[in-house]
């Protein structure tokens, strides 16, 4: 048996040269989906103007692209089960561009956000999707290389924030824009298309029946002890939702208002506006480039813990000494600070015993998006009572929520073997 066993896992240390062609493919998707809608967010202090919406209105409205994510999310399986992976992803990255082309068009606030709302709907289909078949490439790899997607996605995000940085720095009006940025991202999925795994989804396609085996055995005993659901397992997945929920928050905040914030409130042009974003994903990818070996070097917790920390003084102390330097860098911090929390929940959340495999992962993910559909309805509500500095501090407020509660997460994560 440990003949066998190794075997196998020298084979998967060895990728063929198909499954190193999709592993390029999958980032390239995941490239394309976080450059997409970045390229809209730069706009919308320009599009909050032309359709004369006060912040509440714009929250509202804003709000739309996670309700559309929330009500469209659970349909990704059933469709990746029936088509696969591969071909969602890159159906939903088409789908997408063109909700994001119709937002940036929109006349009316009811088209900006229906176009938000069925932009949102795509998009979660996509992430799903890209996800899925990211664990397909991964499972063939025979080592985690999940991460290196999501930070490429990072770098999608700021590639998209800089092309609508440089747009609105040269007069480029929204519709050429936007249309360019849908006709590049849409040509660079369907090129990913053709090097995307064959042949539908399924665990059978890469299982080791060695590795198979192993795990059931490993896992009966839980099964057979598995019980109720208790008070405090209960306690500790709300906690858990309340730290990715608090994440969101924070993505949200650079998402919906950190442009709208600085060109409103502080008065910074438009193209320097758009860095606010910018300096939140940048730093976001930073983090995800070295939160694995932190993580495992001093523990979720602790890194948990110093990024609360680190939001919370950084966007708090730039509200509170207001300036366009000194907020684009606060967004910095925070971007650095919120970087390893949504990874985290979603991890803890995923091991937690008493509950079935996937259980804990699945309602994490779904009430996460509350973060997102709630922040800018109630950030643009505390922005037209008191003023948008004041929505703001909702951010650093979220730090300090998950420095709070960054004890339910491991305090040190052991380095898995075998790999």
């Amino acid at each position: 048996m440990t003949t066998s066993l190794t075997a196998s896992r020298d084979v998967r240390d060895a990728p063929t040269p198909d499954v190193r062609r999709a592993r390029v493919a999958v980032a390239a998707l995941f490239f394309t989906n976080g450059g997409l809608f970045a390229n809209l967010i730069p706009r919308y202090p320009e599009i909050k103007g032309d359709l004369a919406l006060g912040n509440a209105a714009y929250g509202l409205a804003v709000a739309a692209f996670p309700t559309g994510a929330i009500l469209a999310g659970l349909a990704a399986g059933a469709l990746i089960r029936r088509f696969g992976s591969g071909l969602i992803a890159v159906a939903g990255t088409l789908l997408t561009s063109l909700g994001v082309l119709a937002a940036g068009l929109s006349p009316t606030v009811v088209a900006f956000a229906a176009a938000l709302l069925f932009g949102g709907a795509m998009d979660a289909i996509t992430d799903v999707a890209q996800n899925a078949h990211a664990l397909r490439v991964q499972r063939l790899f025979g080592r985690s290389i999940i991460n290196s997607f999501h930070a490429i996605w990072s770098i999608g995000a700021v590639t998209g924030g800089a092309m609508a940085a440089g747009a609105l720095a040269i007069g480029l009006p929204r519709s050429i824009h936007l249309g360019l940025s849908a006709l590049i991202f849409a040509a660079v999925s369907l090129v990913a298309l053709r090097f995307c795994l064959p042949g539908p989804d399924g665990e059978d396609e890469t299982a080791d029946p060695v590795d198979a085996g192993l795990q059931a055995a490993a896992e009966e005993p839980e099964k057979r002890s598995r019980g109720n659901v208790s008070g405090r397992l209960l306690g500790v997945l709300a906690a858990l939702v309340l730290i990715a929920t608090a994440g969101a928050i924070v993505e949200d905040a650079g998402n919906s208002w950190a442009a709208v914030y600085l060109s409103q409130s502080l008065g910074a042009p438009a193209e320097l506006a758009a860095w606010g974003f910018i300096a939140l994903v940048g730093a976001q990818f930073v983090g995800r480039l070295t939160g694995d070996r932190l993580v495992d070097r001093f523990g979720q917790r602790a890194v948990a813990r110093t990024g609360g920390v680190l939001v919370a003084a950084g966007l708090g102390l730039a509200l509170a000494f207001p300036s366009v330097p000194g907020t684009i860098a606060g967004l910095a911090a925070a971007g650095l600070g919120v970087a390893t929390l949504v990874p985290a929940a979603m991890n803890e959340a995923d091991e937690l015993p008493g509950l079935r495999p996937g259980t804990g992962l699945t309602v994490v993910s779904w009430l996460m998006r509350l973060g997102f559909l709630l922040s800018p309805p109630i950030v643009g509500a505390i922005a037209d009572a008191a003023g948008l500095r004041v929505g703001l501090l909702v951010v650093p407020a979220a730090g300090l929520a998950v420095a709070t509660l960054a004890g339910v997460l491991s305090a040190r994560r052991s380095v898995p073997t075998g790999r």
